[in-house]
């Protein structure tokens, strides 16, 4: 694995125009690591994760994953979704219902590997997330931690160059977010890629976030570490 210094950040500055009552204008950097995009609902988190995967294009600005451009309005450069290299874990999760667990995984393992090879990616997926023993198992039949850590392999499973996360813990107990947040910062900060992780529960950002980037009716508000959390609006 590269050095610290030598992965790129990813860099946005975009604004996206929603609705005649809306409009997003963000500003910032995310480094190899969490960075926690946090604010209350309505507040512009998820529009933010659409545009940098490329699903919401940007009435101007620029987002870019080090030298390399994703979105540019002024030099016209849109970079299709599929190859901005992003994994994207959505509120519903969107497993697939009629696949198990290690099926779902295996989808985003990459064909060019040998059946050996992606069988032994799956399982290392798996078991690093702690659920090779669900390997068999349906997503009607999983808890919702259980299903948030087959989701979470998934997207692992791409070999991602940047990860994105919109509130993957939301439908979740209390104390069954707390628990996975810390299983979750452990194996995301093993990826050594920017990670950002959309949240409102300041619980989660505090368990989560290396830095914090508040949002506030579309605009940053706040930029620095996740101590200052409870200083945040």
């Amino acid at each position: 694995m590269a050095p610290d210094g030598d992965r790129p950040s990813l860099h946005v500055r975009a604004r996206v125009v929603a609705s005649h009552a809306f409009a997003l204008d963000v500003a910032f950097d995310a480094p190899p690591g969490v960075t926690v995009l946090f604010g209350p609902s309505g507040s512009g988190k998820s529009t933010t994760l659409a545009a940098i995967a490329g699903l919401t294009r940007p009435a101007a600005g620029r987002i870019a994953l080090g030298d390399e451009a994703w979105f540019d309005a002024d030099a016209r450069i849109d970079v299709a979704v599929h190859r901005r290299g992003v994994a994207y874990v959505f509120q519903s999760l969107a497993l697939f219902p009629h696949m198990t667990a290690a099926e779902n995984v295996a989808y985003g393992v990459s064909r060019a590997l040998t059946p050996e090879a992606r069988g032994e990616r799956v399982r290392a997926l798996l078991g690093r997330l702690r659920v090779a023993h669900l390997s068999t198992r349906r997503p009607a039949t999983l808890s919702g931690g259980e299903a948030q850590r087959v989701a979470l392999a998934r997207a692992l499973a791409t070999e991602p160059r940047v990860v994105l996360l919109d509130e993957p813990l939301n439908a979740l107990d209390r104390s069954l977010r707390r628990e996975l947040a810390g299983e979750l910062r452990e194996a995301l900060g093993q990826l050594g890629v920017p990670v950002v992780f959309v949240t409102h529960q300041s619980e989660e950002a505090r368990a989560l976030g290396e830095r914090l980037v508040v949002l506030e009716a579309g605009r940053v508000t706040h930029v620095g570490t996740v101590r200052d959390v409870d200083d945040a609006p």
